[in-house]
């Protein structure tokens, strides 16, 4: 459990790491109500520090430009997750520039003790992460932008290329962004085709904070709305599987968010987007009831590739 003191000094390390923020938004992080908010404000102010609030529903927190906090200090196991976080996101080559990874590692050993410093490094000799290269590369610009915009509920302005080559402008207010084998998503709501939208951000290729703000839906999920909309992607070949069960078994093996069901005479019909077959492919041949492949013919193909491979290794 979090003591006040250390939620005074989160709420001044977000509001020096952001330009503004709502009351909701920081009592949703402190788990804590907007009156326990405003009173963690009121002593930040008694101290002296200039926080800023704008009244109404809307409201929001700003420190006063040109005010800087003062040195961080970690404690041992703070220290620790921090290296460590820093580690995973370089050899994961999460899109920040390398030499912001290197300098916050190098920053931080600055502030440890001999002891700690030893684990740390320790850490950073023993550790070897087996990380496949990124799917594709990003505009690191892009995800700090979106992710700014998803918190301040920004809209912004991009130009967009589709899986077909067409290029687009619109504006967007996105809800979220999920990372999901290997390539970036946003969600959220496109003025241009007035509906919800799941963006690919390496088809992003150009972005610009854009008028106005939004609200985000509260029963909104992301990454439901993410995995639905690459399951049912238009225009691309689907997939059909024939699962002889009942279609509460089937979803329990395959999440609804992964495609759509019909339930037929012969069993339970399921239907999505003819992409990343390799990992379907493999649950299918997990499975302990009776499967037919409808379609596609290349997925009828890579599980025959699969069965012989396997039959091959038992020679």
């Amino acid at each position: 459990m979090y003591s006040p003191t250390t939620r005074l000094l989160t709420v001044l390390e977000l509001l020096q790491t952001y330009k503004r923020m709502s009351g909701r938004e920081l009592a949703r992080r402190l788990e804590v109500d907007g009156r326990t908010v405003r009173r963690y404000i009121v002593m930040l102010q008694d101290m002296g520090i200039p926080v800023e609030g704008e009244r109404g529903p809307y409201g929001t927190y700003q420190l006063q430009r040109g005010y800087k906090m003062p040195p961080l200090l970690f404690t041992d196991a703070e220290a620790v997750a921090l290296t460590l976080g820093l580690l995973a996101m370089r050899a994961f080559r999460f899109p920040v520039d390398v030499e912001a990874v290197e300098g916050a590692l190098a920053k931080t050993e600055r502030l440890m003790p001999e002891t700690l410093l030893h684990q740390v490094r320790g850490l950073q000799e023993a550790i070897t992460f087996n990380a496949p290269p990124p799917t594709v590369l990003l505009q690191n610009s892009y995800v700090a932008a979106l992710s700014l915009a998803v918190e301040q509920r920004q809209r912004v302005h991009l130009r967009y290329r589709s899986w077909q080559g067409e290029d687009t402008e619109r504006d967007f207010d996105p809800y979220g962004i999920v990372v999901n084998d290997g390539y970036w998503y946003a969600s959220g709501y496109c003025h241009l085709r007035r509906d919800l939208r799941t963006f690919r951000l390496d088809r992003i290729t150009a972005l610009e904070p854009g008028e106005g703000s939004f609200e985000r839906p509260e029963e909104f999920d992301v990454l439901e709305h993410v995995l639905k909309s690459i399951a049912l992607m238009p225009g691309i070949e689907q997939v059909e599987i024939l699962m002889k069960t009942s279609i509460e078994r089937a979803q329990h093996v395959i999440a609804p968010m992964l495609g759509t069901y019909e339930e037929t005479e012969e069993g339970v019909i399921f239907r999505r987007a003819a992409s990343q077959l390799e990992s379907l492919a493999l649950l299918l041949i997990s499975l302990d009831f009776p499967v037919t492949v409808i379609q596609t013919q290349e997925l009828r193909e890579l599980i025959r590739k699969m069965g012989t491979r396997a039959l091959q290794m038992q020679r």
